[in-house]
């Protein structure tokens, strides 16, 4: 077969890609830019083989509960109430307090980036009610999705289903699941006519269904039921991040995908603002330390989580700028592979390589996997073990020829450094998490 490409694509971490440490907004770089030979010379990466950090919590608290308080993924309900506080705050904002997108006080519930073509097209015929109650903050949709059963957490007023809606065809099934009522009388009102008329399908292939996002059964989602997962900046809204990424796994198939774009932040933040209503209201109270939310990811089984993008969040509101002082926050998009066995810790080496077919809707020359692996329409490209098995052994794998296994083992993958300098200015770094992410 051809020689596949020398080109080593550079990893990035998911706050390093937009540079917090740099106090400028994000750096977007042209994806793939950086070819290394095997024999390139090149600043010697800090600690490539790094394992996860740990987070140490009071040993007199209670195990994994003082833990994911420490780390952002229990939220602090406000006046000091429970979970169900929680939502209560966060259903009144969205189902009261806000009545378009507006009304809303940060970017962090908005996209503001140019959406694909197709995408644009879909969004011109759904309903003017259900775009107007959108709060989204990314586009957690991705093409080529035709045939699939996608689930949306937090569906909304259901913008994103009704472009999944006609994404994956009538052979494809979408379903969507929120809390607010307010939210689903807007999502159900359109769905019939919507189907029937706009898509021209015979019977809906659409539902809402009322319920949260931590506890998906009491909603009727099975076990391994759904191919793909979407979510528009929800998770962060969550009391109980743990149970959401632990539901998503449960209902996955394997070789399912959760595609999403929510807002993280670039440190852990005081009780005060994490308990805010207004700025739980915004997503911003709820967001994650970005490298605690990988560490989450990990431990629920979705290992190598890859970022697809991202943007630095605008807070328009002076009041809350000044609360929030120098914390720094991002809208990034991620995808998390539910491949059980397949993925390692750190990138590995087995010679394999991938050649995409170039058959995925609105990519025909190429093909983002993440930010740091474009790939061109038949070019042969080299990968390590995980992305070959995310290309290969998911949803994705009719679109890419996989060439090798892993019956040969060639040490770790020389991933590279990360193309936007870390701390130290000589661009050297690590791997997030020891991997490709």
């Amino acid at each position: 077969p051809p020689h596949p490409s020398t080109h080593r694509t550079s990893p990035r971490n998911a706050m390093a890609a937009v540079a917090p440490t740099l106090r400028a907004p994000f750096l977007a770089t042209p994806r793939g830019a950086r070819a290394l030979s095997r024999g390139s010379a090149r600043a010697p990466a800090r600690s490539r083989h790094r394992g996860h950090v740990a987070v140490a919590a009071d040993a007199t608290a209670s195990g994994s509960s003082a833990l994911d308080t420490l780390m952002g993924a229990k939220i602090i309900a406000p006046d000091g109430g429970g979970d169900d506080a929680v939502r209560s705050s966060v259903q009144t904002y969205y189902g009261e307090t806000l009545q378009t997108s507006d009304d809303l006080k940060t970017s962090a519930c908005c996209t503001p980036y140019d959406l694909p073509k197709r995408i644009r097209g879909i969004l011109s015929n759904v309903p003017d009610e259900v775009k107007a109650k959108y709060y989204g903050c990314g586009s957690p949709t991705p093409q080529g999705i035709d045939g699939l059963r996608v689930l949306d957490l937090g569906s909304g007023s259901g913008r994103d289903c009704y472009v999944a809606a006609a994404l994956v065809g009538e052979s494809g099934r979408v379903t969507g699941v929120d809390m607010t009522d307010a939210q689903l009388d807007v999502a159900r009102a359109h769905t019939q006519s919507y189907c029937a008329e706009t898509l021209g399908y015979n019977s809906p292939n659409m539902e809402f269904k009322k319920g949260t996002i931590e506890d998906l059964a009491a909603a009727g989602v099975g076990d391994e039921s759904v191919d793909l997962i979407i979510s528009n900046c929800v998770v962060n809204l969550s009391p109980d991040k743990p149970a959401v990424l632990s539901e998503a796994w449960r209902v996955l198939a394997s070789g399912g995908e959760f595609y999403f774009s929510d807002v993280y932040c670039d440190r852990r933040l005081p009780d005060e603002i994490r308990s805010h209503p207004v700025l739980l209201g915004e997503c911003l109270g709820g967001a994650m330390y970005v490298e605690d939310f990988k560490r989450l990811c990990v431990g629920t089984g979705f290992a190598d989580p890859r970022v697809l993008e991202g943007h630095e969040i605008e807070v328009r509101d002076e009041e809350l700028k000044a609360l929030l002082g120098e914390a720094r926050f991002y809208s990034l998009t991620y995808r998390l592979f539910k491949l059980p066995g397949r993925l390692e810790s750190i990138c590995e080496d087995y010679g394999q390589y991938v050649v995409y077919k170039g058959t995925i809707d609105g990519h025909p020359n190429a093909y983002s996997l993440d930010d740091h692996h474009r790939i061109e329409k038949n070019k042969p490209f080299l990968v390590c073990g995980n992305t070959a098995s995310m290309l290969g052994e998911t949803w994705l794998g009719k679109h890419f020829d996989v060439h090798g296994d892993r019956s040969v083992h060639y040490g770790a993958f020389d991933c590279g450094g990360p193309p936007v300098a870390m701390p130290g200015g000589d661009g050297a770094g690590a791997c997030a998490s020891g991997a490709c992410c």
